[in-house]
């Protein structure tokens, strides 16, 4: 039995992460038979790092190490693309993945009215009246990255308007982003939307993807579909 190692469920989603809702969603997209372990504390699984994919005496760190090791066994999660949409497929993984992540970063923990919420779900493990200090330099040291990284410069509404555009763009066409079945591309976008869709507070980020028509049916397909 294939275990996923992923973090605990948090503002609605399957968990608190969307690289683990990501891996949770390939996993029913395989067809493999699976069982999930919540844990809060990622030190201790490879790269220090969750989701994590543990098969029998071996354990697969990262998302997509799990997707390559599904794939390697048999699942087939762009069956019937083109070589041309396989390519655009990619790019709209490491848009989700390598830009609109940082943009749930930024909301979640940017926002000083949200990140009081935000850490006492991630950091509920650490007693309440030591959270603030433990996590008080962690959070520096992040947006301090952040800043560095130039994301943490622009406004919501710059850093996030044309992923969004994008993304419907291609909804326009189908069900799913590449046709009438859900694909690996789907089980990236689809969770980091739900990531954005959640987050507490009522940011303007959340606001604007929870009342997107569009998004929010596609996040419904997605979730009847691979949830």
């Amino acid at each position: 039995m294939l275990t996923l190692v992923t973090y605990p469920p948090a503002f609605g989603q399957p968990s608190g992460s969307p690289f683990c809702v990501k891996a949770l969603y390939l996993l029913n997209l395989s067809g493999l038979q699976w069982q999930r372990k919540d844990t809060a504390d990622p030190r201790s699984w490879p790269k220090g790092k969750l989701p994590a994919l543990w098969v029998d005496d071996e354990i697969i760190g990262d998302s997509d190490n799990i997707r390559a090791w599904l794939e390697e066994h048999g699942a087939r999660f762009d069956q019937g693309l083109s070589d041309l949409d396989r390519a655009t497929s990619r790019a709209f993984i490491r848009m989700a993945e390598e830009h609109m992540y940082f943009h749930v970063v930024m909301d979640r923990w940017g926002d000083k009215a949200v990140w009081p919420l935000v850490r006492d779900t991630y950091f509920a493990a650490i007693p309440a009246f030591l959270r603030k200090f433990i996590t008080r330099s962690i959070r520096r040291m992040l947006l301090r990255g952040m800043d560095a990284q130039g994301l943490g410069r622009l406004t919501a509404g710059e850093r996030i308007e044309p992923d969004l555009l994008a993304i419907t763009d291609r909804l326009w066409h189908g069900p799913f982003l590449f046709g009438p079945k859900p694909s690996a591309a789907d089980a990236s976008v689809a969770a980091m939307l739900g990531a954005m869709a959640s987050t507490p507070g009522g940011t303007a980020l959340s606001r604007r993807v929870k009342q997107d028509v569009m998004l929010v049916d596609y996040m419904k397909r997605v979730e009847a579909a691979l949830g």
